[in-house]
């Protein structure tokens, strides 16, 4: 009982050890952001994400190859006046430059009338790639005569020193320093909201700004009209701004300022900064921002499936193991990508997936160790069990061999005595009787269990030769002729005639005298035994029917079990070892044949033996 506390006690401290280290992993896991692993993740899940619509509220111009082809030159003050009046007779809703105005050639006149145009057109602004701190009033302040137009911070937030450091843009500017940049002021127009940043979703703070995650629309999402369709006179293209939020910037990769990478392409020219703009803007005036789910529950799920894989690797076998942990991890990552489609929630990836590979290197040199302790102590014990089954053998074939020579004399002195012609008192004879009838019954136990070594150490081998089997029925029933008639039991015999069979005779010898014998042994007296033989459908088919005791149904399926008595053989005082079937069973399943029992309590029992006429395989 002691021990048995002392191994449990042990037991659980080995099982808490695990869970502590398992646990520790996970913790250490989630103090490293491994931010390029898990811009993986995320980009995977934005281009797999199924394409949803925008808002239908932007509408983009874009100075491409067509226009530069068309006034073979960048549009200069002229153009963008000409351009203007036509957007602004549209009537959209606001008008966003991400082309800095000090850059647009011309004169002094016409930028004055290009600076009096803007400022005529409500929602005006200009998008510049800076942030200022507070106070700084001069800071996006643009040179006369653009001095009067409203400029607006919208900075390049790609992760080129922070985050995956791959320089991919992911995230936008909502404010810095409390003051709101360019993307909510201009999705306020549709979404007032988007000006509360206690409702924008998914914002978060870094280095003093509060930031959002873009919700990706794929590149030509947003179509730009070209810039020169503007300067056509009767063109249609002004109706499709109508109120709309206008973006106006370049497209004639010139510079890699006028582009960004993103979650779907990593190439230098994969999306415009116009088209990005569209996107950020869209993000709010939607409110669709992915949100990032909180450390505590990234901790969580980091932990339990450290747990999961300290439990496959110390527990269970390795293809369950892996198949079960493989199984958590696509489930895990189904669920990952089913959250950020449906409902745009980002669950950490990196951190879980990690601690399966550092929590399964860990623990698989110490599950090799208790294999290889297992298996040395397998090897010891199996060891151990050779040398016992040896010991065993050899016991009792030494046992039986030694027991069978004083038996035989037993057995040859019991028959002189009782062949002296000198008279015997009843009581003598009997006694001697007796002896012999006991020397017998051991005789057969001996032999039983030396046909059971045999079996069991596999040294049995079949001795063929053809023989009838209605010779050695005959043989058997001969041999127990005196055992009936005590009993006054008679033997019916109804044998057609049979063609030789190969078979080892001494086996089935050993099978019909069993089979005749406990058909006498079990029958009450005055009974008959029927014993039949046949042939059928290629096999000789043996019976043996008794009008003895039965057997109950639910023993039935037992009754050729090793050293198994059925409850009325316990009870009845005929002796058995409860071999003789068992080993009847095996002799004839050598054969390739088959024994079978019909028997019913009070009725009787019929063991048929069916043996095949074609050679043994």
């Amino acid at each position: 009982m002691k021990r048995a506390v002392l191994r449990s006690d042990k037991k659980f401290y080995f099982v808490m050890l695990r869970i502590g280290l398992a646990l520790l992993i996970a913790f250490l896991v989630c103090q490293f952001p491994f931010d390029y692993i898990e811009s993986v993740f995320y980009d995977a899940r934005v281009r797999l994400k199924p394409i949803s619509k925008g808002s239908g509220n932007i509408a983009l111009i874009a100075v491409d190859p067509p226009t530069i082809e068309r006034l073979h030159r960048v549009p200069n003050a002229k153009d963008h006046i000409q351009m203007m009046r036509r957007l602004k007779s549209a009537e959209p809703k606001a008008v966003v430059y991400l082309i800095n105005p000090n850059e647009i050639v011309g004169s002094y006149d016409e930028l004055e009338t290009l600076a009096e145009l803007w400022q005529s057109q409500e929602n005006f602004l200009v998008a510049v790639n800076e942030t200022a701190v507070r106070g700084d009033d001069d800071a996006f302040r643009l040179l006369p005569p653009f001095e009067k137009l409203s400029s607006m911070s919208s900075p390049r937030t790609s992760d080129l020193k922070l985050f995956a450091r791959d320089d991919v843009t992911r995230r936008m500017f909502i404010s810095y320093q409390e003051q709101l940049s360019l993307y909510p002021v201009v999705a306020g127009i549709f979404n007032p909201e988007a000006k509360d940043e206690n409702k924008i979703r998914g914002l978060f703070e870094l280095l003093g700004s509060n930031q959002v995650y873009i919700d990706f629309r794929p590149s030509l999402t947003y179509l730009p009209t070209s810039f020169s369709l503007l300067l056509e006179e009767g063109s249609a293209a002004p109706k499709a701004f109508r109120d709309k939020i206008v973006i106006v910037g370049r497209d004639i990769q010139t510079t890699s300022k006028d582009y960004a990478r993103t979650p779907f392409s990593r190439e230098l020219i994969s999306m415009t900064w116009l088209e990005l703009h569209a996107n950020m803007i869209d993000t709010l005036i939607l409110n669709s921002a992915p949100i990032r789910s909180p450390r505590w529950l990234d901790l969580l799920v980091t932990c339990l499936i450290s747990l999961l894989t300290v439990y496959v690797v110390s527990s269970l076998k390795p293809t369950r193991g892996l198949t079960l942990l493989a199984l958590s991890l696509i489930g895990y990552f189904l669920v990952g990508f089913l959250l950020f489609w449906l409902g745009g929630i980002w669950i950490a990836m990196a951190q879980p997936f990690l601690a399966v590979f550092v929590s399964y290197y860990f623990f698989i040199p110490y599950r090799l160790i208790i294999e290889n302790r297992k298996s040395w102590e397998y090897y010891q014990k199996n060891k151990l069990l050779t040398q016992v089954e040896e010991l065993k053998t050899n016991f009792l074939s030494m046992m039986s061999h030694d027991l069978k020579t004083p038996i035989a004399r037993i057995q040859g002195m019991t028959d002189v005595v009782l062949k002296d012609p000198n008279p015997l008192s009843s009581r003598q004879r009997e006694a001697l009787e007796t002896l012999a009838k006991s020397s017998q019954e051991l005789l057969e136990f001996v032999s039983s269990i030396l046909n059971l070594g045999r079996i069991e150490s596999k040294q049995l081998e079949l001795h063929l030769q053809s023989r009838d089997p209605n010779s050695l029925l005959t043989e058997a029933i001969d041999k127990l002729e005196h055992l009936a008639a005590s009993k006054n039991i008679k033997i019916i015999c109804e044998f057609e005639p049979l063609f030789s069979v190969k078979m080892d005779v001494d086996l089935m010898r050993q099978v019909f005298s069993n089979l005749v014998e406990n058909a006498i042994k079990y029958s009450p007296e005055n009974t008959s035994i029927l014993i039949t033989s046949e042939e059928n459908d290629g096999k000789v088919v043996l019976q043996v029917s008794d009008q003895g005791v039965g057997i109950d149904e639910d023993e039935l399926a037992h009754v050729f079990n090793k050293f198994y008595r059925s409850k009325t053989a316990k009870t009845s005082p005929t002796k058995g070892s409860g071999l003789g079937l068992y080993l009847a069973k095996y002799f004839v399943e050598l054969h390739s044949g088959t024994i079978s029992i019909d028997s019913r309590p009070g009725v009787g029992s019929t063991f048929s033996v069916e043996l095949p006429t074609a050679p043994i395989k």
